[in-house]
């Protein structure tokens, strides 16, 4: 357990903003700067990916501030739970005293995300894997996908059961890019236009601007702000591979391990998460991970999700903000699910709100199912 707290969380505009990446992440630092009752000129430590090739630098000159600790691990959608982890650790240690966790993404405005993707043709794996064109990263969820339903003798109803719950919770969210959309059915995914077979178009994420920040300070610190303090209680986290040529196995992904080792340092176990926001860059990457994150025996997660449990009222209450499927994707969306996290363990979540949220689970992903980062939060008690 670390002595290390969130006492900021805020997105900035979200969907189709018309706003510059600088633009959007000052508005959802400042955001989150004001939610804990602070300023950028507390601010001594930075951690962000995918401002531009220098991002800690450059936020810091954009910022006007000399940080002395920043962090730009390149990992994907996770990296933003893996900051968590290295923040609490700078901030334990003496090395900076507030840190902001940020990120922001203008891609629907600027149009910069192609089909093709970014495959990087200068990689290891491109001579096993360019030559079939695949569609970056979609293709390779496909296959994820083909061999789970396959080896689980799973139908396509389970990977629908995902998005629709997504919508349901999205139709509670006024941010949501989906919000008013209307319900969205089983059939409406399974009859959607297929990108890559098994996924259809309502398998995969959105694609739009958004960003958001978090704030960390020390637990002793954090209990006289604005805010009630959200604990950091654990946190663990698994690289396994970059290209799918050298998966080590395509079922288990190294979400067990980070999970495990989130579990083991805050001493809890899946029984013990009252709510849990989970990476959806496509539907099959929900179903891997619940298996991962132990909620479920590998193989079950289709019987798991089965029946509503996901969907608002349902026993497991997920991705609450309606996720990367209805809510927003500005790239990478692993911030975004710490924000909701501190959200409903506050209370601050409306008629989303989860009844008795005392610990909540963020878990992002990275690359092609690549590296995992799990992050337990609680209440102060």
């Amino acid at each position: 357990m670390s002595a290390v707290a969130i006492v900021g969380a805020a997105e900035s505009d979200l969907g189709v903003t018309g706003k510059s990446i600088a633009h959007l992440q000052a508005q959802a630092i400042t955001r989150a700067l004001a939610d804990a009752g602070l300023t950028v000129r507390d601010v001594d430590g930075i951690a962000t990916a995918g401002f531009s090739r220098f991002s800690t630098v450059q936020l810091a000159e954009y910022l006007g501030i000399e940080p002395c600790w920043t962090d730009s691990t390149a990992a994907g959608g996770s990296a933003f739970e893996m900051y968590v982890a290295r923040a609490a650790q700078a901030i334990e240690h003496n090395q900076c005293r507030t840190v902001v966790i940020s990120h922001a993404s203008n891609q629907r405005s600027a149009r910069s995300r192609s089909l093709a993707g970014v495959f990087e043709e200068h990689t290891s794996q491109a001579q096993f894997e360019a030559p079939y064109g695949p569609l970056y990263p979609l293709s390779y969820y496909a296959m994820i996908a083909q061999r789970y339903l396959h080896e689980h003798r799973s139908g396509r109803a389970a990977l629908a059961e995902v998005a629709v719950a997504a919508r349901q919770w999205a139709l509670l969210n006024p941010a949501a890019y989906r919000y008013g959309a209307g319900e969205l059915t089983a059939d409406a995914v399974l009859d959607a236009a297929m990108v890559s077979s098994p996924l259809t178009v309502a398998d995969c994420c959105l694609v739009t601007d958004g960003g958001a920040a978090v704030v960390l300070t020390s637990l002793d610190r954090a209990r006289n702000l604005r805010r009630p303090p959200i604990r950091i209680l654990g946190y663990g986290e698994s690289t396994t591979h970059a290209s799918m040529a050298a998966a080590p196995d395509l079922l288990r992904p190294g979400s067990f391990d980070s999970a495990q080792r989130a579990y083991a340092m805050a001493r809890l176990g899946p029984g013990d998460i009252d709510v849990a926001q989970i990476y959806d860059s496509f539907t099959i990457t929900v179903l891997l991970t619940l298996e991962g994150l132990g909620f479920c025996r590998p193989g079950e997660a289709a019987e798991f999700v089965a029946d509503g449990r996901i969907r608002p009222g349902g026993a497991f209450p997920l991705n609450t903000g309606g996720g990367g499927l209805s809510y927003c994707h500005p790239g990478m969306f692993g911030l975004l699910l710490l924000v909701e996290a501190v959200r409903q363990l506050r209370g601050d979540c409306g008629d989303r709100q989860v009844r008795r949220a005392d610990v909540a689970l963020a878990h992002g992903t990275g690359g092609i199912m690549s590296t995992h980062a799990t992050v337990i939060l609680g209440r102060d008690r």
